[in-house]
């Protein structure tokens, strides 16, 4: 039990991320390009993270079939899910000019599609208990990198939609708490799974999160595109990186 409530505290620190971002661009005024170059950062962070920390471990644990099956099944579910609540609303949630107020979502979209980006890695979190006993470094400090320029931006897209104080902090608390709550289920339900299914299991998130990165994270990395971009976006990847080889 008590390994599994330090799963859940290492992915509620992870989700917290979220809470901090979005309390900077909730009270702040943050220049576009700013946002931009974080995005950019967060996304070659967790590209870095996907490439080594999930795709590679689910290869080491059981081979290609696994991994394959696995990352295309999470962008599949990622995709779909994605799809559906685009049409309720939550296309630009992630966004931080004006498409979320053009597109006047739903708040509960809105709200579903952020804990939809969000779960998967707080899954991988706990599960990478699982191996040794002790949480990966790497993978925790990577969400958490990431977490800060996503809620930063959602929340500046909020905030320009008048979406109230309450409604805003609401969501990134209570994505904060799932987030915990998910990473303890990772290591509560599949204690004792085969490689098989925990390398498809790990790969699936990798998949998932592969999708949002392309599909929430980029865009906004290159809505305010300048000529560092790219270049910050491959110091995110180095930078997790690097961690994972301290791990």
């Amino acid at each position: 039990m008590s390994a599994a409530l330090a799963a859940g505290g290492w992915g509620l620190l992870a989700g917290s991320a979220l809470v901090i971002g979005a309390l900077i661009g909730y009270l702040v005024r943050v220049p576009a390009v700013v946002i931009a170059s974080v995005m950019a950062f967060g996304s070659g962070v967790l590209i870095s993270a996907v490439s080594f920390e999930l795709i590679g471990e689910a290869y080491d644990l059981a081979g290609m079939p696994p991994t394959v099956v696995g990352a295309a099944a999470g962008a599949l579910l990622y995709t779909g899910a994605n799809l559906a609540l685009a049409r309720y609303g939550a296309r630009h949630r992630k966004r931080s000019g004006e498409q979320q107020q053009a597109e006047a979502g739903s708040g509960t979209a809105i709200a579903i599609g952020a804990l939809l980006d969000g779960i998967p890695e707080s899954i991988v979190i706990g599960t990478s208990l699982l191996a040794g006993g002790a949480v990966s470094t790497v993978t925790v400090a990577a969400v958490f990198i990431s977490n800060v320029p996503e809620g930063l931006s959602s929340a500046a897209g909020m905030r320009r939609a008048g979406r109230t104080t309450r409604y805003v902090f609401g969501v990134w608390g209570g994505i904060a708490l799932a987030s915990g709550v998910a990473a303890m289920l990772g290591y509560g339900a599949l204690g004792g799974a085969p490689p098989g299914l925990l390398a498809t299991i790990t790969a699936l998130a990798g998949g998932a999160m592969l999708a949002m990165i392309a599909d929430t994270m980029i865009p906004e990395a290159f809505e305010q595109a300048h000529l560092l971009i790219g270049l910050i976006t491959v110091a995110g990847f180095l930078t997790s990186f690097g961690l994972s080889q301290l791990d």
